[in-house]
């Protein structure tokens, strides 16, 4: 059940123990903050309305020694990403946010998955059209498999990304946690797709906390 706690909804709360190298750099790639490195340890925290996020920042780096990674103020959502090589840190500034805010990780918004699809032997035509959109990651091949899945909020889809790849040897092609419905798209051959994609969709039914 979702909670609103001083006017704040807590709609994503999800800690990762340590990024993998893809996502790692992925995320790099859209920071404007520091930079996350393969191995850190991670906490989303996705919040509504928006400018809340401001606030939980604050306390965030005030009372840790954990780094923003990224801060994505939306009218409706806004989204916080913090990182540190010592889990215990991470783990020690999502006990004092939801401290602060009164609330528990099981109050947190429950992930519905919108869209799941593997598509096989992908073609030509297909990946450049992918490869030639707004990307930040790797690029699809033809031939290869896709795995695409879409989630609600969104924020969970980046632990679902970094279970995938804990999971199996696939290229990340794209992973969007902003917004109303988070994205992910990841590729290669058949049996790693398949293997992937199964440990994306436990992740999502059972996400990360601290």
């Amino acid at each position: 059940m979702q909670a609103n706690i001083g006017n704040i909804s807590l709609r994503t709360y999800v800690y990762i123990d340590s990024l993998q190298p893809q996502l790692a750099e992925y995320m790099a790639t859209v920071s404007q903050g520091f930079l996350p490195v393969p191995g850190d340890a991670c906490l989303w925290v996705e919040v509504s309305p928006g400018m809340a996020v401001h606030r939980l920042t604050d306390i965030a780096l005030k009372s840790t020694r954990v780094h923003l990674a990224q801060q994505v103020v939306e009218r409706a959502y806004g989204s916080m990403v913090i990182h540190q090589r010592d889990q215990s840190d991470v783990v020690e500034a999502g006990r004092i946010l939801l401290n602060r805010m009164g609330a528990r990780q099981e109050h947190r918004e429950p992930c519905r998955i919108a869209w799941q699809e593997i598509i096989r032997g992908m073609t030509p035509d297909h990946t450049v059209l992918i490869n030639r959109q707004d990307r930040r990651g790797s690029m699809i091949l033809p031939g290869q498999s896709m795995f695409i899945l879409e989630t609600e909020p969104a924020g969970y889809i980046v632990y679902a990304a970094n279970q995938a790849e804990k999971a199996a040897n696939i290229t990340l092609i794209d992973v969007r946690a902003v917004g109303a419905y988070g994205r992910l798209t990841l590729a290669g051959s058949e049996g790693d797709v398949d293997e992937a994609a199964a440990a994306a969709i436990a992740a999502i039914q059972n996400p990360a906390g601290t």
